[in-house]
């Protein structure tokens, strides 16, 4: 977007609302819809079967091993009857906020690694969440919208200064030792957490989302509150995938604090973490079929 060498001040971009692109259609329209009435679901389905991007990426997923499709998905109804209405809401947002800010050419940013990233997250929070006591678990589609736009910062700071954007993803990619807040502080004025957070703000969606963007990689922080316990989930859930799609460098040190915050009894941890890294080994092999 940015064609001029110098670099775009992020603070002050982000005030202009014109910089940011606008909700797509298909959210907008979505957002607007009674999911709990059969025309509503019905409504939704018929948005996602003309949108031919979409509509390849869900069937794709609902016949990946990751949800046990006992023959292969043809049609969006199928994949909801296998997936479920509310995932589907989700993982349709998911897709179209990410189209709405790719860039061509993409740069440096590996958008497909994101995605395979956002989806491994959001399989990780949903097998965190089975094992927490079940009046504190969040709802499906509130794991899958926030596991797949947890990150979506680095595709607006793509969107707003890709030559910026390049220069992380080498500095991430180069080195590997630091820490990816303190490559972001070095570099940016708004790191993608903070980035993401405003184009949250921007389209409206929940508090509870924008806590999530904001910080994933702050739990502890007083304002995370409105997204818990999905902030701490999601950022349990990134020390474990720390190498799954794009290279985010955080802790990955694991302690029984993190599990019985989550009222997660800490005996089970391991059995946790074998399913989630199979899971993420499952939706790497799947990729082909989702990109």
């Amino acid at each position: 977007m940015n064609a001029s060498s110098s670099p775009v001040n992020l603070k002050e971009a982000i005030r202009h609302l014109e910089a940011l692109p606008a909700m797509p259609a298909i959210a907008q329209k979505i957002l607007a819809l009674d999911l709990e009435s059969d025309a509503g679901e019905q409504e939704m389905l018929k948005l996602i079967e003309k949108d031919p991007l979409i509509a390849a990426k869900i069937i794709g997923l609902a016949n990946t091993p990751l949800f046990g499709a006992s023959k292969r998905v043809a049609s969006i109804s199928d994949a909801a009857m296998l997936l479920g209405i509310t995932r589907v809401k989700a993982v349709t947002m998911g897709i179209a906020v990410m189209s709405s800010l790719v860039t061509k050419p993409a740069g440096k940013l590996d958008s497909q690694g994101l995605w395979l990233h956002s989806l491994a997250i959001s399989l990780a929070v949903r097998t965190l969440s089975r094992a927490m006591p079940r009046n504190t678990r969040p709802l499906d589609d509130e794991i899958f919208l926030a596991g797949l736009l947890h990150d979506i910062g680095y595709m607006v700071l793509n969107h707003l200064d890709q030559k910026r954007s390049d220069e992380l993803q080498t500095r991430f990619a180069t080195e590997p030792d630091r820490s990816t807040a303190e490559i972001e502080a070095e570099l940016l004025e708004l790191d993608h957490g903070e980035l993401g957070a405003e184009l949250a703000r921007y389209w409206s969606l929940p508090d509870s989302i924008v806590a999530i963007l904001r910080y994933h990689h702050d739990p502890e922080n007083e304002h995370a509150a409105a997204g818990q316990p999905l902030v701490s989930m999601i950022n349990l859930a990134e020390k474990i995938l720390t190498s799954v799609g794009i290279p985010e460098h955080v802790a990955t040190e694991i302690t029984p604090d993190d599990w019985q915050s989550l009222g997660i009894d800490p005996s089970v941890a391991d059995e946790l973490l074998e399913q989630i890294t199979q899971q993420a080994e499952e939706a790497k092999h799947s990729a082909g079929s989702l990109s």
